[in-house]
């Protein structure tokens, strides 16, 4: 597979998968990560033929959805009955729009597992029948490589349940990319490109342009094969420039970094 390239569309809230897609059929993308969320044309009650529609969309672009970002807390407090069935409706959803894996957060208190591996562990046969991938991203109470792999290693089944290493969340919190890539070893599913500046709090900016050690990442990255895809927090930082400014860089950043074929 090597290195393919991709665009979340958390760039472009609101927008349709068709202009999604255009965006980055255009800057030369292999795929794009669709964001899961009622605010979206892709949401986790879409009926099965939207979908299939959406999917369609995607593929006639010549593109592969690299993977579904949704919103499901897997060590959030509470009973594990409605993170099993919202992990549940992902992964159906995955499978409907042909998405290898889907993203799904910690979301825990205190950096606390909680009940991560119940819940991960009753889904493992959905993951298994669908061949789709969970990835837990780098994030909130789990924003390190090693605190995230608490929540995949116990399965002993990469294949199925993977991190998702954010390039921001670790290294802000001490974890420098050299370690975050050698804990992760096979468990390094895929890989978010995000570059900031720190100020009253982080604010994204194109990549190259901020205090993330970007290109460490990816010399670190080398002969590893799988998705990289540019989260750009337009969603929640709506001052920021256009998905097209940072998409670019992070383009010219993919063609830098991505082993020679």
């Amino acid at each position: 597979m090597g290195w393919k390239l991709a665009v979340s569309t958390l760039g472009m809230p609101g927008a349709a998968v068709r202009d999604a897609v255009r965006v980055a059929a255009g800057h030369g993308c292999h795929g794009i990560e669709l964001r899961v969320h009622p605010d979206e044309e892709v949401r986790l009650d879409l009926p099965a033929p939207r979908a299939r529609d959406a999917r369609a969309v995607v593929e006639d672009a010549g593109l592969q959805v690299a993977c579904l970002a949704g919103y499901a807390r897997v060590c959030a407090p509470g009973p594990n009955a409605p993170v099993i069935a919202e992990l549940r409706a992902l992964i159906e959803l995955a499978a409907r729009m042909g998405a290898p894996s889907v993203r799904v957060f910690p979301g825990g208190e205190d950096g606390r597992d909680g009940a991560a591996l119940e819940r991960i562990g009753a889904v493992l046969p959905d993951l298994r029948a669908h061949g789709v991938r969970l990835l837990v991203e780098t994030h909130d109470s789990h924003p390190t490589g090693e605190r995230a792999l608490r929540l995949a290693e116990p399965f002993a089944a990469p294949g199925l349940v993977a991190v998702l290493w954010d390039a921001l969340h670790p290294w802000r919190n001490g974890e420098p990319p050299s370690r975050t890539r050698r804990v992760l070893g096979e468990y390094l599913g895929y890989f978010q490109v995000k570059d900031a500046v720190r100020g009253d709090r982080w604010t994204p900016v194109p990549p190259g342009d901020g205090e993330v050690p970007l290109d460490e990442c990816g010399s670190l990255l080398g002969p590893w094969s799988g998705w990289v895809s540019l989260e750009w927090e337009r969603a929640w930082h709506p001052q920021i420039e256009p998905l097209a400014v940072p998409l670019r860089a992070t383009a010219a950043w993919f063609r830098r970094w991505r082993p020679p074929k």
